[in-house]
């Protein structure tokens, strides 16, 4: 199979689809991969590098779009790169369509195959694709709050952890799943005052066994959520629903009564965020403030640590571009029930149920399609 990575486009986004290590498993197995000139040079993967483990370099983008059979990306194609996709061509990337119905209008137009590294599932029920992503967005979003509390952020200019005699601050993480974790454990660290609000009573009772007293664990309603937000320094919002949008948790009028110069960092602004306030950012300017809260929304947070992200993320997509290569787009979705549930768009139809619902178009169910 012809496979193909473009250089990433997406602001301050230096990760790369296939590194040379993933290049060269796949020439072995017998096929070609062509890169895009300086696609992993920011992270010190060379063109020579991938040229020894057997890749074609490619000047544009253009060119790798037009001959690839399979494009392997890390962020969601932006709008000059939607014009390159044509029909059967298989785009293996994480897409967040849900609260993007512009791309969603895009891919279906294209005729494509679009599988989302977010919505592949496995048979422990986990998400292996998104969990190294979130594992590093949550101990990220925690190194990003506290940068953010320091005065000349627009924070309340607290250390997290407080000194001798000083009072830690108080982290409030939304959602306890592989981001609140990673996020909790890094807050703990720094000797915060850490409470996790989640839904699951088993969950919470995990968090528990496994952390004791360095954690608070509240089950999550309206009024526990109000409760801990109004009264928090750090507020992390790392709540998902795979594939579809996330539920706001936070309003505004819950924003506006926070303390001057809280902070708020939402993981989940991938998926539209559970802050009313939030909207995205980017790594080159991440922070705005509003109503005296200091709002950190950035849709590729990994991205900042892009050499880590690139080899844990390549260390789970590998596999399964494998399989696509080696048996083609619809075999491995018909053998695979865990890829398939990654299949969002096929050949101009939307085939995850929870994207459909979100942006209001049918549903066909994948099979449906591929048999």
């Amino acid at each position: 199979m012809r496979i193909g990575v473009p250089k990433e486009i997406k602001t301050h986004e230096n990760r790369v689809g296939l590194t040379p290590s993933s290049v060269r498993e796949l020439t072995v197995h017998g096929h070609q991969v062509m890169v895009q000139k300086h696609a992993g040079l920011a992270i010190d993967f060379d063109d020579g590098r991938y040229q020894a483990a057997g890749a074609e370099i490619v000047e544009t983008a253009e060119e790798i779009f037009a001959r690839a059979e399979l494009i392997v990306k890390v962020k969601e194609p932006q709008p000059e790169e939607l014009k390159l996709l044509h029909a059967d061509q298989t785009l293996f990337t994480y897409l967040h369509l849900a609260p993007d119905p512009a791309q969603a209008r895009a891919l279906l137009e294209s005729g494509c195959i679009a599988i989302a590294y977010e919505t592949v599932t496995d048979q422990y029920g986990g998400l292996p694709l998104l969990a190294p992503m979130s594992e590093v967005a949550g101990r990220m979003s925690i190194q990003a709050g506290a940068h953010a509390l320091e005065m000349d952020q627009g924070g309340r200019g607290m250390l997290l952890g407080g000194v001798s005699g000083v009072p830690s601050a108080k982290v409030v993480i939304l959602g306890g799943g592989v981001v609140g974790t990673n996020a909790a454990r890094v807050a703990m660290g720094m000797e915060a005052h850490v409470t996790v609000v989640d839904k699951s009573i088993h969950r919470l009772q995990q968090l528990d066994q496994q952390y004791g007293s360095r954690i608070n664990t509240v089950f999550s309603t309206v009024d526990a959520i109000e409760e801990q937000v109004s009264e928090a320094d750090l507020v992390v919002g790392a709540v998902l629903v795979p594939g579809g949008s996330t539920p706001r948790l936070v309003g505004h009028e819950l924003v506006k009564s926070m303390n001057r110069g809280a902070v708020l960092v939402d993981v989940a602004i991938d998926q539209g965020g559970c802050f009313a306030t939030s909207k995205p950012t980017t790594l080159a300017d991440p922070v705005y403030i509003l109503d005296d809260v200091v709002h950190y929304c950035v849709s590729n947070m990994p991205g900042a640590v892009a050499r880590t992200s690139t080899f844990a993320l390549n260390n789970v997509t590998l596999p399964y571009v494998l399989t696509i290569a080696e048996k083609g787009s619809r075999n491995a979705l018909v053998d695979d029930a865990h890829l398939r549930n990654g299949l969002n768009v096929y050949l101009g139809q939307i085939t995850h149920q929870a994207v459909a619902h979100d942006l209001g178009l049918p549903y066909v169910a994948p099979l449906e399609l591929l048999r």
